[in-house]
């Protein structure tokens, strides 16, 4: 192992050592090594004759405001969550299009709806599950891995051995190939006091590192997204979702506002089970799944997810994650999430934090032999499996996209969706969970999210599972075509059930004298608020059940603007939005207001803002 004092030292230590053709891993996410890889790329801009190939995934980029409204929200809160994240070079000259010739830039997965503009991002997309990332990295010849990691001291020293931290997802087994003579790379590593110092296979002796900047002068913040607003419609997904949960079984959730919803709910089940079964009721849960769980946790759930995400510290809190499989309540993969949650992972006592593990993602995501646990360990320790998934659309065959549209545009990347998916196929007792909102809109135009066919499909028919929106749970494992299409109407919104139908009718596919139930012919947002609206009220449904870093007045910005992106466009509910404004008292909403720079309106411009800002405000 080598330290040096500078990024731009460990770049040309690189060149000398592998040569001016850099083939460049770097992790996923929160993991990369920034200062080095800037260094990276400029040595490559200013030097022609290098090659620099770089494979990677979800490169992080702070938001822009889409609009005046969210360049007001956004521009105060930018420096609190992202200033502190040194922005990559080769990211900013991809969405400027002036990458070199010389550089080049594949991700197998892209930071949603981020890259949709830029033609060399889709263009050098490639379309792979996570669990073939390793070999996809070692068959492109990778030289060179640049990572950051966590030191071991307590000083911030770099000790005998450190933490791969928030991504042991792939490096782990590249590791470990390298140790076995099976690839050749140099490791390239940067120490950042700000990662948590996690275990599990993230554990690794530091004489493995070959070049390392550690200095505290380089630590950087992490890349911290805050909290999404939980909608109605997200409460109501994840209120169906756990009652498809098992006491001792084995749970896997996402980032977002339904991966919140769902740990909310469950903490809901486990401390307060009569509320749970009383909004549950409400909500018409035994519509779609008559025997649904509902009880306090008494064995405890096992966590197997590909991200670490703040819904299972609250789950360990709230003493729900308890069953222990090889020492172990959660085994992830990587790690992401607001401020609020790096502060509660690096606050975690330390008994709890001794039962998280960092695990490569082929341990993780399929159920067969890895060289950390035989085939039979994993099908014995992942019982009742719950892989809960989000998806875009769901066609009323049971097909999910989840990752593009069809015409060939890549929003994220497939991920490791499909690897769950097809391993709950393969375990005795596990489900795939599929949620998806019932409708989308955007410009004041209301679209169906439950669809007759598209043309880009992320999970294919034939391993159709579970399906929950908020209107109910479609059980369509081994159902027939017809009774999977009905399944799947039956939790559409109703008001394009009728579409559906007629379509499927037109093709053969549903019996001629099929109807919609009455009893699910009521699927309406209206129906759902009433439903659940008093569960609000009393405070045990809220709009950022796992905590949030927004002041007050900006939580309720974020949800007004979310009902402002659906809503505004040429059309009535634009109008509604503006009158409901102009009526509303300014008082009721001073803080919200000054927030955005609106109370005192000198132009006309700024006047109609202020109405429609008030207009959503009052909506909520």
């Amino acid at each position: 192992m080598q330290q040096h004092p500078t990024p731009e030292a460990i770049a040309e230590q690189i060149v000398e050592r592998v040569g001016k053709h850099i083939v460049l891993g770097l992790p996923l996410g929160l993991g990369k090594a920034n200062h080095l890889v800037n260094a990276l790329y400029q040595l490559a801009c200013n030097d022609g004759s290098i090659t620099l190939d770089i494979y990677t995934a979800l490169t992080l980029e702070p938001p822009s405001a889409p609009n005046e409204l969210g360049r007001r929200f956004l521009q105060p809160i930018a420096p609190r969550f992202f200033n502190g994240y040194p922005r990559l070079a080769y990211a900013q000259a991809l969405k400027n299009a002036t990458l070199p010739d010389n550089i080049s830039v594949t991700e197998f997965f892209l930071q949603p709806a981020a890259w949709l503009g830029c033609n060399t991002a889709q263009q050098n997309y490639t379309s792979i599950n996570y669990t073939e990332a390793l070999d996809y990295l070692l068959n492109a010849g990778v030289n060179v891995i640049t990572q950051q990691i966590a030191p071991e001291q307590a000083d911030g020293s770099l000790g005998e051995h450190y933490s791969l931290s928030c991504n042991p997802d792939i490096s782990v087994d590249l590791l470990e190939k390298r140790s076995r003579g099976e690839a050749k790379f140099i490791m390239a590593a940067q120490v950042n006091r700000q990662l948590p110092y996690l275990g599990g296979a993230a554990i690794r002796p530091s004489a493995e590192l070959d070049l390392v900047l550690d200095d505290p002068a380089y630590d950087f913040s992490l890349f911290m997204p805050p909290h999404q607003p939980v909608s109605y419609a997200d409460h109501a997904i994840a209120l169906h979702c756990a009652r498809l949960i098992k006491d001792g079984g084995t749970l896997q959730i996402g980032i977002g506002s339904i991966g919140d919803a769902i740990a909310s709910a469950l903490v809901l089940r486990h401390k307060s089970p009569h509320e749970f079964k009383a909004i549950a009721e409400q909500l018409g849960c035994s519509r779609t799944w008559p025997h649904g769980e509902d009880e306090p946790f008494s064995q405890g759930l096992y966590g197997l997810s590909e991200m670490l995400v703040e819904g299972f510290l609250e789950l360990m809190e709230q003493g729900i994650l308890t069953r222990s499989v090889d020492g172990y309540c959660l085994h992830a993969g990587f790690i992401m999430g607001s401020p609020l949650f790096y502060r509660q992972l690096q606050g975690l006592a330390q008994i709890k934090r001794e039962q998280i593990a960092m695990m490569p993602i082929n341990f993780i995501n399929d159920v067969y032999d890895h060289p950390l646990a035989s085939e039979a360990d994993k099908r014995e320790g992942r019982q009742q499996a719950r892989f809960i998934n989000c998806a875009m659309m769901v066609s009323t065959d049971g097909a999910a996209t989840s990752d593009g549209l069809e015409n060939g545009k890549v929003i994220s990347g497939v991920g490791g969706q499909y690897n769950f998916v097809a391993q709950a196929h393969a375990l005795k007792d596990a489900r795939s969970i599929i949620t998806v909102r019932a409708t989308r809109q955007r410009g004041g135009k209301l679209s169906s999210n439950i669809v007759s066919h598209y043309g880009h499909t992320t999970i294919p028919r034939h391993l159709r599972d579970i399906v929950v929106t908020e209107y109910g749970v479609a059980d369509l494992r081994g159902k027939s075509d017809a009774d999977t299409i009905a399944a799947m109407i039956e939790i559409a919104d109703s008001r394009f059930q009728p579409s559906l139908v007629k379509d499927a009718k037109e093709r053969g596919k549903l019996p001629k004298h099929y109807e919609v139930p009455s009893a699910h012919r009521n699927n309406t947002p209206e129906r759902l608020h009433a439903s659940i609206q008093h569960a609000f009220e009393a405070g045990l449904l809220q709009p950022f059940p796992l905590g949030s870093d927004f002041t007050p007045a900006e939580q309720n910005l974020s949800r007004a603007l979310t009902v402002l992106s659906a809503r505004i466009g040429p059309n009535l509910q634009s109008l509604q939005l503006l009158l409901r404004g102009m009526k509303s008292s300014r008082q009721a909403h001073a803080p919200e207001l000054k927030r955005m720079q609106l109370a005192q309106p000198k132009r006309v411009k700024d006047k109609l803002y202020q109405w429609l800002l008030l207009g959503a405000l009052a909506s909520l």
